[in-house]
């Protein structure tokens, strides 16, 4: 009998689940009950009815979907609308919008780099980024965490065009990328600095502009920033900023630009009115890091192993992906619902809860959350 050519998958499975990384989907209800630390939604905007009006109302007038790549058909006035109000928010000359977050790395990595070129990039940079570096053809050095001079020291003696690669604030444990002197270091040898802001967008710098707009980055010559349109602002998609060249090259050259459907228009509308509320509305921001730093007190205090939040995700580190998995589930079994990153989703190979806050918790929110993790973690 002639072996299934798919049969190495069950071999794989097998180890998956006796090494605790067993992975599942788990549809979520319209209306759970649980207190929602597990999402992106910083600052409380996917159910707020201004986004969803926005949304429902340019599905009717535009359709479902955007029917065609941004170059066809796929680029409505909501769009260009967002671009430019995404660029005159954040402080960068242009900007472009993509189907999603990820498909923005992609295209800011590899159209700005290719062969020849030399890529320095933080060892904890999210997956979209290393395989944005991955396709990009051009030689990686992986440099130590957060270490401006390490990022710098590996690009010094190329000869062709070089390009540091970070994250504003780290997706995993919350901590940041010193930004002000990782961008005077590649200066000094002459790199461009591409800063995924996807946990920075809405929450960072003054009324949510953003951490390349906390740092004084934002518009230099030098500098690109990728961002989310799904954390933040409550919604789907995501951006390049940058400068006005470095956007127009994209258009020209980025796969997942013109090869990809646009975003569709509902997306799009509630990215725009998410933009515009956030500009009404210049504290929520803060709301939503006073959270952050209130849990993390409250956990830190009672001694677990909590990284300090630089806006709104915080870890508690856990010694292996099992107990991580049962601190989850007894988390779920007390109302709140916490995210559990385990090995191959973390750079370090540690296991713990992930934590999101968002502008909208309240007081009495935040002690049942911690009261539940701590008592949790201490079983």
């Amino acid at each position: 009998m002639r072996p299934n050519p798919f049969d190495w998958i069950d071999v794989q499975t097998d180890q998956r689940r006796r090494a605790g990384l067993v992975r599942a989907l788990r549809p979520r209800p319209a209306d759970s009950a649980l207190l929602d630390l597990a999402s992106n939604d910083y600052l409380g905007l996917a159910r707020h009815p201004e986004i969803t009006r926005a949304a429902a109302e340019a599905a009717t007038r535009w359709g479902a979907g955007a029917t065609g790549s941004r170059l066809v058909t796929g680029t409505t006035e909501l769009h260009a609308a967002l671009e430019a109000e995404l660029a005159d928010f954040t402080g960068f000359e242009a900007a472009l919008v993509f189907a999603s977050g990820y498909a923005a790395n992609l295209a800011a990595v590899t159209a700005l780099t290719g062969p020849g070129a030399l890529i320095s990039s933080d060892r904890h940079n999210h997956a979209s980024l290393i395989d944005g570096c991955r396709l990009s053809r051009a030689e990686t050095i992986i440099v130590p965490h957060a270490d401006p001079a390490a990022a710098a020291k590996a690009l010094q003696h190329h000869d062709g065009r070089t390009v540091v690669v970070t994250e504003s604030v780290f997706s995993v444990d919350g901590d940041a990328m010193p930004l002000t002197d990782l961008a005077e270091a590649g200066g000094d040898v002459g790199a461009a600095v591409i800063v995924d802001d996807a946990h920075g967008f809405g929450v960072l710098g003054t009324g949510g502009r953003g951490a390349a707009a906390a740092a004084g980055l934002a518009g230099a010559p030098d500098i690109v920033c990728t961002i989310t349109l799904s954390k933040a602002l409550g919604s789907q998609g995501g951006a390049v900023l940058g400068p006005a060249r470095v956007i127009d090259h994209l258009i020209n050259t980025a796969r997942t630009f013109i090869f990809d459907t646009g975003l569709a228009p509902a997306a799009t509308a509630a990215a725009l009115a998410g933009l515009r509320l956030l500009r009404r509305d210049p504290e929520r921001p803060s709301k939503a890091r006073n959270t952050a730093r209130e849990l993390h007190a409250r956990l830190a205090s009672a001694g677990l192993d909590t990284p300090q939040p630089a806006a709104c995700v915080l870890s508690v580190r856990a010694e292996n992906a099992e107990t991580a998995v049962r601190w989850t589930a007894a988390c779920r079994d007390a109302g709140i619902a916490v995210g559990c990153f385990r090995p191959p989703s973390v750079p370090d190979g540690i296991s713990r809860l992930r934590l999101s806050t968002r502008a909208d918790l309240t007081s009495h929110d935040i002690d049942q959350v911690a009261d539940v993790i701590i008592r949790t973690t201490r079983r």
